[in-house]
């Protein structure tokens, strides 16, 4: 369930301004480097206008709950559900709900998590959604990117950008890599797979047979999340070596070869297979 109170509050105090006088956007483009606070204040704002309590939003009535939980028929999440982009096929139940009034409320919500994500046929698709300003809707997209968005999508929204809490670097550098914020959350145990994947470079490096066996251990996980986390450690470790000299052409050789596993996994190769052909190459 998505939790208000991660909502971002200068932009909620902006939206609510904008609500009170009547001034909300047909679109929205919120950028939000962990993309967890813009979901939450675009969910705060689909409260705001549907909310059946006395201090809106209060999170508690049961518009809210059913909001919050998924479950409400005026507010629709197109998020990407384990796939590596979102299609037109996610778009097209949209522009259908847009020729249909609110049924509880006086406005509809679209909201699109992991923008950035769409693919050119879905970004064209919700082009012609976002140029129905007539509908009572609300098109939200979240992004971590917003140059990911195309630039005829972006003129038609209004841009918010959250601020980047840089607590959490790392978040962010997985985010830029292509992991998005619920894979990240899985990352429970990053530090003990992240030690396990330094040991498997230096073997890797030191051409040590070790490091088969240690590709097999490796190849044990089935989170998706941890497997784009370890070649995320394996290309940050073989780009800072890039910066020696004395290492550059064995960090060159092992990014080649990265780049050759990026190409085999989004060919559907085994996770083992991609880690077997790395040291088996190098």
């Amino acid at each position: 369930m998505i939790d208000l109170k991660k909502a971002d509050a200068a932009q909620v105090t902006f939206l609510n301004d904008a609500y009170q006088h009547n001034k909300v956007a047909h679109a929205y483009l919120f950028v939000d480097p962990i993309q967890e606070a813009g979901i939450a204040t675009a969910y705060w704002l689909a409260c705001r206008f549907l909310c059946s309590g006395e201090n809106k939003p209060d999170g508690t009535c049961n518009n809210c709950q059913r909001i919050l939980s998924g479950n409400h028929p005026d507010v629709f999440l197109v998020k990407l559900d384990g796939k590596q982009s979102l299609s037109i096929d996610q778009i097209r139940p949209l522009k259908a709900e847009l020729a249909k009034s609110p049924i509880e409320g006086s406005r509809r919500f679209f909201i699109i998590e992991n923008a950035e994500k769409l693919t050119l046929a879905a970004n064209n698709a919700l082009l012609n959604l976002l140029e129905e300003p007539v509908a009572p809707v609300v098109t939200i997209l979240v992004t971590n990117n917003e140059n990911q968005i195309l630039p005829t999508v972006r003129s038609r929204t209004q841009i918010l950008h959250f601020e980047e809490e840089v607590q959490n670097n790392r978040a962010v550098e997985l985010l830029e890599y292509g992991l998005n914020s619920n894979e990240i959350a899985e990352l429970t145990n990053s530090e003990k797979i992240e030690q396990e994947t330094k040991y498997f470079y230096q073997e890797i490096k030191e051409k040590d047979n070790l490091a088969l066996v240690r590709a097999h251990h490796l190849a044990e996980t089935n989170s998706t999340a941890e497997q784009k986390f370890i070649f995320f450690i394996l290309k940050k470790l073989a780009l800072a070596e890039l910066q020696k000299d004395t290492t550059r052409l064995a960090a060159t050789k092992l990014l080649d070869l990265l780049m050759q596993c990026d190409q085999m996994r989004a060919s559907n190769v085994s996770f083992r297979n991609c880690l077997d052909y790395l040291v088996l190459k190098y």
